[in-house]
């Protein structure tokens, strides 16, 4: 349905603008009902003892590996799905506001429903081939998405390089696609999977470990994970409610949702499994830090999306996708509550430099709704109970500790040790800057933040609606495993103890830090903040971006600085100075000009009688060759030699010639 609503707004977006946003919500809105239904009637899947929805019909016979448009709905599937059109819906609505003023806004809704819709193809999908299709379809619509402001110099950029990136990961992850059919002999994700869990008739792969890291490599560029995790934070040049669509629910998903689907490929290989852990570990510090030295909002929470990613991964690298999934819909639910939060904060702010907002007083009074919910948000994603960030954070961290200790056979301890680690690290790190968003953006110091007024219903009601599963998802762990593979959720004491003790102790050192350099910053004075308070929410965002730096000068690292003009030509470089002295030059003596030498002017010709009509009195011209003379000229001619006493042409003596005849 999605899909039908993007092919309707593309061709009526012009003729009818009316009919846009209804065109954006209401096939969304249906979607999502649908995929509730499927995951109520489904209840619970597997782990319930029902057994998964399956459909399929031959789309072509290749005549070695058929390819199918098959469709399988498993709890993984459903309770996904549910996330993805929740997500959607809240992103259309508040997208109603916040470019309500926009004249892409046609474009831009048709390009979300279909994003939303190949999301859904890439869950529903069984075929890996049809699964592909939708994956580059994914791919596709990310790359217009974040262009959207494609005036400005980052967008373009930033959509070039999310584009590039991604495929440059898609060529190896095609790759390791056609290796898995030629091992295994179908495209079926189903029949792969029970092929390798079966516990009688299990069929080996012939080349596990290349396979695995093939599809790895798709997966790193997709769910940008290291080292190719570098086109996600770029790509928050694009509007507020398209980050929140691709970190919650959508494009990043997508590799961890693939590897759940086929994670008895990846378990077949320890080697992929350590790579996989490695990969993971690193993301999740790396990103950590990097949130740390952000001053852009959207930046820091898209460094928190690929640390929550890496978290995701680390679940799979220790065989456990249950608490990988569950994770991925709690992270879904509060950082869409986050980037959507974020967009009113920018509006209301005029700015997203946290420096500029740690010097306005009163920015929470201005937007109570976003106050309080983004509070609640950043708790979770702090993992602080009870919110959903804890439970699902440690059912990773508790899965960790499970492979450490020995207890998972498939799973070298040393993979667990590494997950567990990085683990409580970044736990640390994620609660440090949260805390340092929260109290930059909501406890400045400086003059009163501008009084937009009250903010569209819209905008404050997908806030609240998104609220609701960032406080109470977490308290489902226990009837989750019904929909996953019957595995326990529930945390374990050590490490919720230690994870909650690393989350206080990094808030704790933030608070001290912000007290230390807040008032040091308080004696520097900060520049206006060029933006148009009362311009639509998208208009006063790109303005913002495009005028960070003005906003604040050099007070603080100044982290996304857009500037289309070319730089300014470079100064030439000064002479260079011998070490000896200059060379004496010998003067010539100077020569007197030469005195120029007058031609004599020539006499005047005779006139005739052509030329004693004309008013300058010009010579006659010469006859032309070829043509015999005029007889008046002729007479003239005979005249003048008379009167000069010469004879007449042709009279005289003709020299004798030498020579006989």
């Amino acid at each position: 349905m999605p899909f039908l609503g993007a092919a309707a707004g593309l061709l009526l977006g012009r003729r009818a603008p009316g009919f846009v946003r209804p065109l954006a919500i209401l096939p969304t809105v249906a979607a999502t009902l649908l995929a509730v239904l499927v995951a109520v009637r489904q209840g619970g899947g597997e782990g319930a003892g029902k057994a998964p929805l399956t459909v399929a019909t031959r789309l072509a016979d290749t005549g070695s590996v058929p390819i199918d448009l098959a469709l399988h709905i498993d709890g993984f599937a459903a309770l996904v799905a549910v996330l993805v059109g929740v997500v959607a819906c809240c992103v259309q609505i508040y997208s109603t506001g916040y470019l309500r003023d926009d004249p892409r806004y046609p474009s831009y809704a048709a390009l979300v429903s279909l994003f939303t819709a190949a999301m859904l193809l890439v869950v529903y999908s069984d075929d890996l081939i049809v699964l592909l299709v939708g994956w580059e379809i994914m791919g596709i619509c990310s790359y217009f998405l974040v262009g959207h402001y494609w005036e400005t110099a980052a967008a373009r950029s930033a959509s070039l390089k999310a584009f590039l990136v991604t495929k440059l990961g898609d060529v190896p992850f095609l790759i390791g696609i056609f290796a898995l059919a030629g091992d295994t002999g179908t495209f079926r994700i189903s029949e792969i999977y029970a092929r390798l869990t079966a516990t009688t008739s299990g069929i080996p792969l012939d080349h596990p470990t290349l396979i695995a890291l093939l599809l790895l490599a798709g997966v790193a560029g997709k769910s940008a994970q290291f080292p190719l995790h570098t086109w996600l934070p770029d790509a928050m040049a694009g509007p507020t409610p398209v980050s929140a669509l691709i970190h919650a629910a959508t494009m990043v998903a997508a590799g961890v949702y693939f590897i759940a689907r086929l994670l008895p490929v990846f378990a077949s290989s320890a080697a992929a499994l350590a790579v996989l852990a490695v990969m993971a570990a690193i993301t999740m510090v790396g990103s950590a830090l990097a949130a740390l030295a952000q001053d852009d909002i959207k930046r820091v929470l898209a460094y928190s999306t690929v640390g929550q990613l890496g978290y995701m991964t680390g679940a799979l690298a220790v065989d456990d996708r249950g608490a990988a999934v569950f994770h991925l819909i709690s992270h879904g639910a509060f950082k869409a509550l986050l980037f959507l939060g974020a967009g009113v904060i920018i509006h209301a702010a005029g700015t997203n430099s946290l420096a500029a907002m740690s010097r306005m007083s009163g920015l929470a009074k201005r937007i109570p709704d976003a106050y309080w919910t983004v509070t609640v948000a950043l708790l979770a994603l702090a993992a602080i109970p009870p919110f959903a960030g804890f439970f699902s954070k440690e059912a990773v961290l508790g899965a960790a500790e499970h492979a450490a200790t020995g207890h998972t056979s498939a799973v070298p301890t040393g993979v667990g040790w590494t997950v567990l680690v990085a683990g409580l690290l970044t736990a640390l790190l994620t609660a440090a800057y949260a805390g340092r968003l929260w109290l930059l953006a909501f406890r400045g110091k400086g003059e009163q933040a501008p009084d937009h007024g009250r903010q569209p219903v819209a905008l404050n009601a997908v806030l609240w609606v998104l609220f609701v599963p960032t406080v109470a998802l977490g308290l489902s762990y226990g009837t989750l495993p019904d929909w996953f593979d019957g595995e326990t959720l529930t945390p374990t004491l050590t490490t919720s103890v230690l994870g909650t003790g690393a989350a206080l102790i990094g808030v704790l050192v933030m608070y001290g830090a912000w007290r230390h350099t807040s008032a040091r910053a308080a004696r520097v004075p900060l520049g206006a903040v060029a933006a148009h308070p009362d311009a639509a929410d998208a208009v006063s965002e790109v303005e913002a971006i495009a005028t960070h730096e003005a906003a604040y000068g050099s007070i603080a690292g100044v982290a996304h600085v857009v500037d289309s003009r070319p730089p300014p030509p470079r100064p030439p470089p000064p002479p260079r100075r011998s070490r000896f002295p200059p060379r004496r030059r010998l003067q010539r003596p100077v020569r007197p000009p030469r005195a120029r030498r007058r031609r004599p002017r020539p006499l005047p010709r005779p006139r005739g009688r052509r030329d004693v009509r004309t008013r300058r009195g010009r010579c006659p011209p010469p006859a032309r060759r070829g043509r015999p003379p005029r007889p008046d000229r002729q007479r003239a001619d005979l005249s003048r030699r008379a009167a000069r006493g010469l004879p007449r042409p042709g009279r005289g003596r003709r020299p004798r010639r030498s020579g006989s005849l």
